[in-house]
C-alpha cells in the first residue's frame, strides 16, 4: 500500500471567493452556520448557513411561484434548458470533481465518474420526456361516442433529500426529471457535501433554468427534514433504511408520494466456472470503490469451496496493492471515508467482528497517517450473523468472504438478508448467470459486473426490494413518478342510460348484448 504524507493543497478552482458565492444561495436567517471541512485535512473550507423552518417556508413559497410559470412553459422549451445544461456540465466536469473531492474525500476517478451522471440522465430524458409527458388519447366506454385522455400534470414542488456519498449525482440527477416534468425542486443536501450540488444548480441556471425554481436549504436532518416534507408535494430520498422509514411515515401522514432508495447488504456470488482474472478486479471495485461508500457496493462474497483459496489469495493480493492516499489527481485507487465519525462507525463493525471470532485477512485499521478519516481496505473471513457486519450495512471498505458447497446454498445465503438493493453474479456462462440472477431477491442484479452496468442503464428503473426501498429512479418510472395523472373524459352524446320510453330491463338487455359484441370484436 502506497503511503503519502499530508500537506497537499486544495485544487486551484476551489477558492474562498468561489465557495462563498456557492453557499450564499443557502437561506440562513438565524445566522447559524456549519463548518464544512476538507476531508483530506480536516481544515474548514467555508461556513455553511443553516436554514430555519421559516427559511424553508420562504424557499417553498418562492419555488411555487416559479413553478406555476414553469409548468405553463411548453415542454419543448423546458427541454431546451437541459440541452444547454448538458454541454455546461460536461465542460465544467473538472471543477465539479474538485468540489466533490474536497467535500467527500473520494479519489479522483470516482469524483470524475460522478460528474458524468447528471449529463447521462439528461441525455436519456431528452429522448424520452416529450413522449412521456404528451397526452395519450384512449377509447372510452362507448366506442365512437366517448374518449378518455391520459394527461400528465406536474406534482408541484418536489422535496429531494440527498446523501453525502454521491452528492452531485443524487442532488442533481434526481432533480432533472422532476424539473423536466414541470415541477420546482427544494433540495436538502447533506451538510458535509453541499458544495457540488450548489454548483450544479448554478450551472442549470446558466443554462436558462428560471431563478427560484431550484431552491437549496441546509441543516441537520431532524431540523430540516420535517418542515421540508410537510411542504412538499412529493419526496425523493436516498439514505439509510432507518431514516427512510421516518420519511415514509411522515409522507404517508401528509398523503403525498415518496421514492426511497435505502440501504443494502449486497452479495456477490462467484460460480465455479467464473473467470477470476475478471472477477477479482470486479470484486475489488465492488468492495472498495468510493471507499465502500456506495449503496450498491458489495459487502458479502460467496465462493465455491473448490476455488475459495484461489480467489482469496488473489483478492487479498489485489487489495494490498491498492494505492490508498489523499491526492487531487488520478493516482490513488481509493480515498478517504467521508468523516471521522463515519470512520469510527466502520471501525466499530470490524472490531465487533474480530471480538466475536472473525479473522482479518487484510487491513482492519484506521490510517491517521494518511488523513483524519482514512481506513484500510479490509477483508474478513469467518463473519457470522451475530456480528454487526454480518447483517447490518457497514458502508465502508469492508467485505467478508464466505464458502458455499452448492449453488442452491449460495442463493439461500445471498437472500438471507432484510435488504435487496443490488447483487452480482459471475459466471463463464452468461445464460447460467442470468438464470441464477433471477433467483436473487434484489432490485438490481449484475452478471459479470458488480454495479455499474445496472446503475448506468438509465433506460431501466433502478430501485430496491424488501428493506432497500420503495419506488425507483431511472427509466420511464423515474420521470412519471413526479407527475399526477388526470383522466380527461369526453361524452359526445348522452347514450349512457335508457332512451326515452325504454324500460330499464330493456336497457340492461341491450347493454349486456353490447358487451358481448364488443368482446367478440375485441373492442373491450
Amino acid at each position: 500500500m502506497t503511503l503519502t504524507p499530508l500537506g497537499l493543497g486544495r485544487p486551484a478552482s476551489v477558492t474562498d471567493a468561489f465557495l462563498q458565492q456557492l453557499v450564499s444561495r443557502v437561506p440562513g436567517s438565524s445566522g447559524e452556520t456549519w463548518k464544512l471541512t476538507e476531508v483530506y485535512t480536516g481544515d474548514v473550507l467555508v461556513e455553511l448557513p443553516q436554514s430555519t423552518a421559516d427559511d424553508i417556508e420562504r424557499a417553498f413559497a418562492a419555488a411555487r411561484e416559479a413553478q406555476r410559470k414553469w409548468a405553463a412553459t411548453p415542454v419543448k422549451q423546458r427541454l431546451a434548458v437541459f440541452r444547454r445544461a448538458h454541454a455546461l456540465f460536461v465542460e465544467h466536469a473538472r471543477t465539479v470533481a474538485d468540489l466533490i473531492q474536497v467535500e467527500s474525500g473520494k479519489n479522483r476517478r470516482m469524483a470524475i465518474e460522478e460528474t458524468c451522471d447528471p449529463p447521462m440522465v439528461m441525455s436519456h430524458y431528452l429522448k424520452r420526456a416529450a413522449r412521456l409527458l404528451a397526452p395519450v388519447k384512449r377509447g372510452g366506454p362507448v366506442p365512437m361516442l366517448t374518449t378518455s385522455t391520459e394527461v400528465r400534470l406536474p406534482k408541484g414542488v418536489v422535496g429531494i433529500i440527498a446523501p453525502w456519498n454521491f452528492p452531485f449525482a443524487t442532488g442533481v440527477s434526481d432533480a432533472v426529471p422532476a424539473l423536466m416534468a414541470g415541477n420546482a425542486v427544494v433540495l436538502k443536501p447533506d451538510n458535509k457535501t453541499a458544495l457540488s450540488p450548489l454548483y450544479g444548480v448554478r450551472l442549470l441556471e446558466e443554462a436558462g433554468l428560471p431563478e427560484g425554481l431550484f431552491q437549496v436549504v441546509c441543516g441537520e436532518g431532524p431540523d430540516v427534514g420535517p418542515p421540508l416534507i410537510d411542504r412538499a408535494d412529493y419526496v425523493m430520498f436516498t439514505g439509510s433504511t432507518a431514516t427512510g422509514r421516518v420519511i415514509g411515515e411522515r409522507a404517508g401522514r401528509n398523503l403525498i408520494g415518496c421514492c426511497l432508495e435505502l440501504g443494502g447488504k449486497n452479495p456477490m456470488i462467484v460460480l465455479e466456472d467464473a473467470d477470476f482474472s475478471q472477477a477479482v478486479p470486479g470484486a475489488v471495485f465492488g468492495a472498495f470503490g468510493n471507499t465502500g461508500q456506495i449503496c450498491m457496493h458489495i459487502e458479502r462474497i460467496y465462493l465455491p469451496e473448490s476455488r475459495y483459496d484461489e480467489f482469496k489469495t488473489a483478492f487479498v493480493a489485489a487489495a494490498a496493492a491498492l494505492d490508498v492516499r489523499a491526492a487531487y489527481d488520478f493516482g490513488p485507487d481509493m480515498g478517504s471515508l467521508v468523516s471521522v465519525d463515519h470512520m469510527r462507525r466502520v471501525k466499530s463493525h470490524v472490531d465487533d467482528a474480530v471480538a466475536k471470532g472473525a479473522t482479518v485477512l487484510h487491513g482492519g485499521k484506521p490510517r491517521p497517517d494518511l488523513g483524519p478519516a482514512f481506513f484500510e481496505p479490509t477483508i474478513l473471513e469467518g463473519v457470522t450473523t451475530d456480528m454487526l457486519c454480518g447483517v447490518t450495512e457497514t458502508f465502508g471498505p469492508v467485505v467478508a468472504l464466505h464458502k458455499y458447497r452448492t449453488v442452491d446454498e449460495a442463493v439461500a445465503l445471498a437472500n438471507d438478508t432484510d435488504y435487496g438493493l443490488n447483487a452480482s453474479v459471475w459466471s463463464g456462462d452468461v445464460v447460467a448467470g442470468c438464470a441464477l440472477a433471477a433467483r436473487i431477491e434484489s432490485g438490481n442484479v449484475n452478471v459479470n459486473d458488480v454495479l455499474a452496468t445496472a446503475y448506468a442503464a438509465k433506460g431501466t428503473p433502478s430501485g430496491g426490494v424488501k428493506n432497500s426501498g420503495v419506488g425507483a429512479r431511472h427509466g420511464d418510472q423515474g420521470l412519471l413518478k413526479y407527475t399526477d395523472v388526470q383522466n380527461l373524459a369526453v361524452l359526445k352524446k348522452q347514450v349512457m342510460g335508457p332512451r326515452p320510453g325504454q324500460g330499464y330491463e330493456k336497457y340492461v338487455e341491450s347493454m349486456l348484448s353490447g358487451l358481448k359484441l364488443m368482446r367478440k370484436l375485441r373492442i373491450r
